[in-house]
């Protein structure tokens, strides 16, 4: 049976995530307080005591969940009744990427750190310059989102960039554009249009000085092929195959749509049959069960989570 480890993105974040890993679990400690050193924040406090206002800027939230994913998947690795469970591949949705990357063996945790702080100053600068932000669409296959995007961009930036499971696309462009659609969805059949707690037009254009910005600090890191596990790219749901293609696509995903259904879909087409959802929040593990209902999604999120699985993993997997 082929299992698979996924990692959450940006709005996952929480106030007091980790806080109760890292006081039950010395290994999960450690890894805050590497962080700490390697941003030069104190990330564990923002993690563990907020404020939320803090932790929910781009510049934060993206190290902040990275570092309480590693953190997770640190005690997983560790502990004796959870060291058995091994990934056959590794996934994350957008910044998760990033985890998936480092959990696989491609990139170290340092280095996959300083690219994350990097990536959310870049993407918080772009939106800087720029008036943008994002809406999720509910109820409305691809071919209707694209429809709403047209009509409502009155000839500026709006597309869909998150395919993230059947009638749940999130849409990105300028400021009015987004406003425009978010009150247009419902007369094309839409649930409802929720507008994003982000900062700026992510994974569109608009984040091309970030993808500039990151491309040079990815030239700088040590970046190698997955050995531990596959990883597949939300860019194009296939698997990398060397570093120079992992540099590529974490840049091109700045300011390209992320395929997160496709993903999923390539992944039980390939046999995973069991998913694990490592990090902060739900949000995987509720896409997973819209995109294949059937499908075991293990979610670890938490101390309450970790002890769940620690008593029930058979004593064969214990190894």
């Amino acid at each position: 049976m082929k299992t698979a480890f996924l990692f959450p993105g940006q709005g996952a974040q929480v106030v007091r995530m980790g806080a109760e890993i890292a006081q039950a679990f010395p290994v999960a400690a450690e890894i805050f307080e590497r962080a700490n050193d390697i941003t030069a924040l104190d990330l564990s406090r923002i993690c563990f005591e907020g404020p939320a206002e803090q932790l929910n800027s781009t510049t934060i939230s993206q190290p902040a969940i990275f570092v309480t994913s590693a953190a997770i998947l640190e005690v997983l690795r560790t502990e004796a009744a959870t060291s058995g469970i091994h990934a056959d591949v590794t996934a994350g949705l957008s910044l998760g990427e990033y985890t998936a990357l480092y959990a696989a063996g491609a990139i170290s945790f340092a280095d996959a750190l300083v690219l994350v702080q990097k990536r959310g100053q870049a993407m918080q600068a772009a939106a800087d310059s720029s008036q943008g932000g994002m809406v999720s669409v509910i109820g409305l296959d691809e071919e209707t989102v694209r429809r709403l995007c047209a009509d409502a961009s009155e000839g500026e930036l709006l597309v869909p960039v998150n395919f993230n499971c059947r009638g749940q696309i999130a849409i990105s462009g300028t400021e009015a554009a987004c406003k425009r659609a978010e009150s247009m969805a419902e007369k094309y059949g839409a649930i409802k249009a929720i507008r994003l707690e982000v900062a700026g037009a992510f994974h569109t254009e608009m984040m091309s000085t970030a993808a500039e910005a990151l491309t040079e600090a990815l030239s700088k890191c040590k970046i190698g092929e997955p050995s531990g596990a596959a990883t597949i790219a939300n860019i194009n749901a296939e698997y990398y195959q060397s570093g120079e293609a992992i540099a590529d696509g974490l840049a091109k995903q700045v300011t390209c749509p992320i395929l997160w259904q496709q993903c999923m879909e390539r992944l039980l087409a390939d046999g995973v049959e069991e998913f694990y959802e490592i990090g902060p929040g739900r949000v995987l593990t509720g896409l997973m069960r819209r995109i294949h209902r059937k499908t075991k999604v293990v979610n670890v999120s938490s101390l309450h989570t970790l002890k769940e699985l620690s008593e029930r993993v058979p004593s064969r997997v214990r190894g």
